[in-house]
């Protein structure tokens, strides 16, 4: 497997059509649901680069689309006095585990973005709603983050376990879409960090990653006037059983001949 660096140097045409088509689609999914953007993304181009080179790719489109979903929301100042531990948590958790967990084990990162992919489409799928009791939000809170954090470290993906745990927390409709989108903005920019003292988030590939802005947001729009026009759960379903079998592929890729 390549790094990413290599193959923006080999200007290779079919790697480009591949970034330009999975933008595409993540940001359509964004745009249907309401989430999904970086685990799609970074799903499928774990197909053909290591996942810290995918995570460098998301986080120019990732930080775009998560801070409009931030703004749009009235509840942002709220969110962010009751969300602090949190957002303190994923950015400690990532740069924790930047500094702690090795980089020269593609194959155990690509399996653990695999096994967090399925954990992710079971959770869908089944729809486990967490009820998050009051009492406990206060320690937990922080705990979520920090964990948040070494997930997104190890894997580019930053859905588990914040997701399940803010829809368990009671929050509105607009308040829990406005608050994934604080966990995620929090998210990407604790990865660009971690992936800049890494030396991996280089000037080609923040180059590659504006590029990656283009058809995340064409697809974005393209899966607003989607939303309009079909039942919301339906694509719901196939987007999370899609999640399931990409992420049963790269599970056990490490095992594969």
């Amino acid at each position: 497997m390549e790094t990413l660096t290599h193959f923006i140097n080999a200007d290779s045409l079919p790697l480009l059509f591949f970034i330009t088509a999975t933008f595409l689609v993540a940001g359509l999914v964004k745009g249907v649901v309401g989430l999904g953007l970086p685990t799609v993304a970074v799903g499928l181009l774990g197909l053909v680069m290591a996942p810290a080179a995918a995570a460098s790719l998301l986080i120019v489109p990732s930080a775009a689309t998560n801070v409009w979903q931030l703004m749009a929301g009235p509840s942002f100042r709220p969110l962010l006095r009751r969300l602090w531990p949190m957002m303190i948590g994923i950015c400690t958790g990532t740069l924790v585990g930047s500094a702690v967990l090795p980089r020269d084990v593609t194959g155990y990162a690509t399996t653990a973005l695999g096994m967090a992919l399925v954990l992710y489409a079971v959770f869908g799928l089944a729809k486990v709603r967490v009820a998050v009791p009051a009492s406990l939000e206060t320690w937990l809170s922080p705990v979520v983050g920090a964990a948040t954090g070494l997930v997104t470290s190890a894997t580019g993906v930053f859905v588990m376990p914040a997701v399940p745990y803010l829809q368990g927390l009671g929050l509105d409709k607009d308040d829990l879409v406005q608050a994934l989108g604080l966990a995620f903005t929090i998210s990407t920019f604790a990865l660009a960090a971690s992936l800049t003292f890494e030396g991996t988030f280089k000037p080609a590939v923040v180059l590659m990653s504006f590029y990656a802005l283009i058809p995340a947001l064409v697809g974005m729009l393209l899966g607003q006037w989607i939303r309009l026009r079909i039942r919301t759960e339906v694509f719901r379903k196939i987007f999370f059983v899609g999640v399931l079998v990409l992420g049963m592929q790269l599970s056990l890729r490490s095992f594969m001949p």
